[in-house]
């Protein structure tokens, strides 16, 4: 009796002592598992939280656009002359139009052009037949180019002394001008708007109580060149040579 009460006794000891090891794995996976899920809640939490943030600070911008404009003087010129001779005999009317060439390389030495600054840029004949009588007309064209903006104005001041010499000019015959230093102003330009754009953001920052951070985007405009004044060419008229140019820019700042 006594061996057998020995033995469940320490079976009985044997099975408690497995029962605690269970329970206590048990309990200690269940804290491991706990304080995972509470690691995972609290990253969670400010990941969310710090995302929210974040896009809040996103949402806290203004989009502003900044002007800027600069009076230049044109650097070239360009006129392209157009004439023409009318005759019943296609050899007169030619000769008229040589005339007229000899006539208008004349005007243009006198006020000083270099031989070089006029060049032909096109002819063409035509006729046309009334009453059994043809008729023939030769039309020459005629392009000068040049930097000097100051004897080109000059030449179209006195544009009607041709026209007192015999020279029929047709229409489109007016000067024309064009500005080709842009390259070398966009950056100032560029530059200059984005500083006025920061103005107006700054003030809009004042009114709501805020700061003015880091540009977050930005898109420039084309750049426009006009005649300062709005005038425009054509037959008796010519382009200004005073020029505006123009450029619009669109900047978004971020809001501190």
């Amino acid at each position: 009796m006594s061996a057998t009460s020995d033995t469940q006794s320490n079976a009985n000891n044997h099975a408690a002592d497995n029962s605690g090891s269970l329970n206590n794995s048990a309990t200690l996976r269940w804290f491991g598992t706990a304080t995972i899920a509470s690691i995972g809640i609290i990253a969670g939490g400010y990941l969310l939280g710090n995302g929210l943030l974040r896009a809040k600070e996103a949402e806290r911008s203004v989009t502003v656009r900044g002007l800027a404009e600069r009076d230049v003087t044109a650097d070239l010129a360009t006129w392209t002359i157009s004439y023409s001779a009318a005759a019943t005999n296609l050899a007169e009317a030619q000769g008229k139009v040589r005339t007229d060439t000899d006539t208008i390389r004349s005007f243009f030495d006198d006020l000083g052009f270099p031989d070089e600054a006029l060049q032909p840029t096109g002819a063409n004949v035509s006729s046309y037949t009334n009453r059994g009588v043809t008729t023939y007309t030769v039309r020459q064209r005629l392009s000068l180019r040049t930097n000097d903006i100051e004897r080109a104005q000059k030449a179209v001041a006195q544009q009607f002394d041709l026209v007192d010499r015999g020279v029929l000019l047709e229409e489109g015959s007016g000067m024309s001008y064009a500005f080709t230093g842009l390259n070398d102003i966009k950056p100032e330009m560029v530059a200059e708007a984005t500083r006025n754009a920061r103005v107006a953001a700054q003030q809009f920052a004042e009114d709501s109580g805020t700061g003015v951070g880091a540009i977050k985007s930005a898109t420039q405009g084309y750049f426009s060149i006009k005649a300062r004044d709005g005038s425009g060419g054509g037959w008796g008229t010519s382009d200004s040579p005073y020029k505006k140019v123009r450029v619009v820019t669109t900047v978004n700042f971020s809001l501190d």
